[in-house]
């Protein structure tokens, strides 16, 4: 008996093909511009911060340019602050809470830390409101050696010289509803794998490393957002989205073996933010407000441990 189809693409239980790819890929479609809104943010903070280009993804002739915000006053004897967003290219206040943050906060940790903020990792994804890349490959399951996404290769190699100087590694995300009517069936046709339909948790939730939780440092950034957005409760089955809650508003993920971005450093303490915009109760400024709360938290945290 033939699995009920649940995605317009491919057959159940079939693994896509490159011709199923192809057809996703003329499915997609440019609905808001990266230089427009990204790039032209960045630039105006030149005035600020050294802007590095640390790559350039060249997708049949569209020419992505990835830029990250580096301290101007880099100091060797501070410790690093990573800032990413937009992993995710479709995640929108991961994007527009770190320029917030790098435009409105920054300033007042100068002298303090060194910080690096890659605010729009996938350009590709950010301009077709994507998870993937051009290529079906989700750049959040990439950081890994011969990383099969571009996007996630050249972050791992703007970050490798830094490899033990890092303290924090912040990486800003969001969960949505189009998460489970759009992303998850797509995942589970790509792979050819079952659909299994879950729940949308419905506010601020953290994912730390379940094999380093930090849960003091974990609490702080979920007592601080809480003034600006609500946090997530837990589902009937006492989780979210699927994995056991290890505090109020805080799931552990073993991040260096999926792959996940905030693996990339190794840092002592690092966190995912996961903001939820479809919300009644958010507006996309409070969206990127939490995001760049979250940050500002995250660093009072690790310099008040000395």
């Amino acid at each position: 008996m033939a699995s009920e189809r649940f995605y317009p693409i491919g057959t159940p239980g079939t693994p896509w093909s490159d011709s199923e790819k192809a057809e996703w890929l003329g499915r997609q479609s440019r609905r808001r511009s990266y230089r427009d809104e990204v790039v032209s943010a960045i630039d105006g903070l030149r005035d600020r911060f050294d802007v590095i280009q640390y790559g350039e993804l060249d997708y049949d002739g569209e020419s992505f340019p990835l830029h990250a915000l580096r301290s101007r006053d880099w100091r060797g004897d501070l410790p690093v602050v990573l800032v990413t967003g937009g992993v995710h290219g479709y995640e929108t206040s991961g994007v527009h809470g770190a320029l917030q943050f790098a435009r409105e906060d920054a300033a007042g940790y100068a002298g303090r830390v060194n910080l690096l903020i890659a605010p729009a990792v996938s350009p590709w994804g950010y301009e077709r409101i994507h998870r993937w890349n051009r290529h079906a490959v989700d750049p959040n399951r990439s950081f890994r050696p011969d990383s099969p996404a571009g996007e996630s290769a050249a972050l791992m190699a703007l970050v490798e010289p830094l490899r033990g100087q890092v303290l924090l590694h912040i990486d800003l995300h969001e969960t949505t509803d189009t998460d489970e009517s759009e992303f998850r069936p797509a995942l589970a046709a790509r792979d050819g794998t079952p659909f299994e339909p879950g729940r949308i948790p419905d506010g601020f939730y953290l994912v730390g490393d379940s094999e380093n939780p930090q849960p003091e440092f974990q609490k702080a950034i979920i007592d601080a957002v809480e003034r600006v957005t609500h946090i997530a409760p837990e589902d009937p089955g006492g989780g979210l989205i699927g994995a056991p809650l290890a505090q109020r508003g805080v799931i552990n993920y073993p991040l260096a073996r999926l792959g996940l971005c905030a693996s990339v450093t190794g840092a002592p303490y690092v966190t995912t933010t996961e903001v939820y915009p479809d919300s009644p109760q958010a507006t996309p400024q409070q969206c990127n407000d939490a995001q760049a709360t979250a940050v500002r938290a995250a660093i009072d945290f690790v310099l008040a441990q000395g």
